[in-house]
C-alpha cells in the first residue's frame, strides 16, 4: 500500500491521505475545491467549485500515476441537487469515459462548500 501525496492539490484537513494506492488501483480522498496554492475555497459557483473539483482530483490522480480516463468509479456530493445540471456539465468535461457513479446531497460539506467528489482509478 503506498500513500500519495502531491502539493499540486489542497493538503488534507484531517487525519487521511489524499490518496491511497493498492492492488492496482488508487483510492482518491474526497476532494472539495480548495485552491492548493492559496490554501483557500476562492471559487464561488457550483461551477467553478466543480472545476476545481476536478483539477484537484486530477493533480493526486497523476501524482499516483494514473489519470482521469482512468477513473472507475466516483462518488459525487452535492450540498443541493438544484445544481445537479450545472455540475453535470462540468463533470462532463473531465470524465470522458464515463465511470459508475453516485451522486447524492447532504446536507452539509466541509468549508461549505457546494461540492465534493472522490475516485476509484486503475493505475
Amino acid at each position: 500500500m503506498d500513500v500519495i501525496y502531491t502539493k499540486n492539490a489542497p493538503d488534507a484537513i484531517g487525519p487521511y491521505s489524499q490518496a491511497i494506492v493498492t492492488g492496482g488501483l488508487v483510492f482518491t480522498s474526497g476532494q472539495i475545491p480548495i485552491n492548493p496554492v492559496s490554501g483557500a475555497v476562492e471559487a464561488q459557483t457550483v461551477t467553478e467549485q466543480t472545476e476545481q473539483v476536478c483539477e484537484n482530483l486530477k493533480a493526486v490522480l497523476e501524482a499516483a500515476g494514473s489519470g482521469l480516463e482512468k477513473v472507475v468509479k466516483t462518488v459525487c456530493f452535492l450540498k443541493d441537487m438544484g445544481d445537479f445540471a450545472a455540475f453535470n456539465e462540468v463533470y462532463a468535461k473531465y470524465f470522458v469515459g464515463k465511470p459508475a457513479r453516485s451522486c447524492v446531497a447532504v446536507k452539509e460539506l466541509p468549508k461549505n462548500v457546494l461540492v465534493e467528489i472522490e475516485t476509484v482509478a486503475e493505475v
